[in-house]
């Protein structure tokens, strides 16, 4: 059925909570047994009340989703130098957070979804990233020949984990052989073409199943700066609920207050491509400040991780470490204002001298 040259129903809404999380419904009836969200440009999410056939009206700069909590089975590959070793996880998308409007998978849905719709695929890429990215921090540890205690402790973190980040609620996860899947040949091929590391955000792993398979786009200036001010007041938010030792409230407070200081940099961000009003950047000082955005989302990204094991183990065992992540995301948010970029040391990699 067509409506004004379009669809009634979203394209492939058949396969919604199946290979498809969440689809854009603007305009168009949500398929039946899907949850609407519709978001607007700051983030703010409501869940309209729609009849079934009823089509989602949306205001100016709003978004409406519809989407299915799952379950949803994606195998993962924690390792990079090890394609064969991999984890399926089964989980599903909690629905109400605790704040009505904030939860999980809404801010997910307002920062980080693809324009048109969020496949599994995509979602296993980046719950893949959040999990070799906790485990390079040292934030989980899943060691060669794992002991039952170490992995109930790895599958606690894991459930902290995707529930801080993406709102997944973890029903499974156990280790499989993924060696008869894996095409070995493009693993060395990729390697090989990569002649610089690329960070965990940025890279393309070699698809270890069709689950794992992604046509995500790296972050660009503009998706970093609109994930950084959509995320970093939830972040602080959820931060602000954490319990406190005794003697900790000072050490909170100064973690909040450098939070708040990033979301002020970035909600004051300059244009990218202006040095001043009038006066164009050089394209090498773009690219540079464009680099620098992207690593400060690498730093958001280490603060979802700290803030989950905060939220395991406490906040005093983990203090110096959102300190440095926290610092970090400072130095890489100066770096994205600066107008001279001459030196770009801060976002390479420094080789040894001789």
């Amino acid at each position: 059925m067509k409506l004004f040259g379009r669809t009634a129903t979203p394209p492939q809404a058949d396969q919604l909570g199946q290979a498809v999380i969440a689809l854009r419904c603007d305009g168009l009836a949500a398929p039946a047994g899907s949850t609407v969200t519709v978001v607007g440009a700051d983030g703010g999410a409501r869940r309209p009340v729609v009849r079934p056939g009823e089509r989602v009206a949306c205001c100016a700069g709003e978004a409406a989703w519809c989407w299915h909590a799952g379950p949803y089975a994606m195998d993962l590959v924690p390792f990079a130098a090890a394609p064969e070793a991999g984890l399926r996880l089964t989980g599903m998308l909690a629905g109400a957070d605790a704040v009505p409007g904030r939860e999980r998978f809404t801010l997910l849905l307002a920062a980080e979804a693809p324009p048109e719709r969020l496949t599994v695929a995509a979602f296993a890429a980046l719950v893949q990233g959040a999990l070799r990215g906790a485990l390079a921090q040292g934030l989980l540890d899943l060691p060669p020949g794992t002991s039952l205690e170490e992995w109930h402790a790895f599958r606690a973190g894991v459930n902290e984990l995707l529930y801080t980040r993406f709102g997944l609620i973890v029903t499974d996860c156990v280790p499989v052989d993924l060696g008869d899947i894996v095409d070995y040949a493009a693993v060395l091929r990729g390697r090989a073409e990569r002649l610089e590391p690329t960070p965990p955000y940025t890279e393309v792993p070699a698809p270890a199943s069709a689950a794992a398979t992604t046509a995500l786009a790296p972050p660009d200036d503009a998706r970093a700066l609109r994930r950084l001010f959509l995320e970093l007041p939830a972040l602080a938010a959820q931060l602000r609920l954490l319990p406190l030792p005794g003697g900790a409230f000072a050490a909170h407070r100064e973690l909040l207050q450098k939070v708040a200081l990033a979301a002020l940099d970035v909600n004051t961000m300059p244009a990218l491509a202006l040095a001043a009003p009038g006066q164009p950047l050089v394209p090498a000082a773009r690219a540079s400040r464009a680099a620098a955005s992207v690593a400060a989302l690498a730093a958001l990204d280490d603060a979802w991780s700290v803030l989950a094991r905060m939220k395991q183990d406490g906040f005093a065992p983990l203090q110096d470490e959102a300190e440095r992540v926290l610092a970090n995301l400072a130095d890489h948010l100066a770096r994205r204002r600066a107008v001279d970029h001459a030196d770009d040391s801060s976002l390479q990699r420094r080789e040894p001298t001789l």
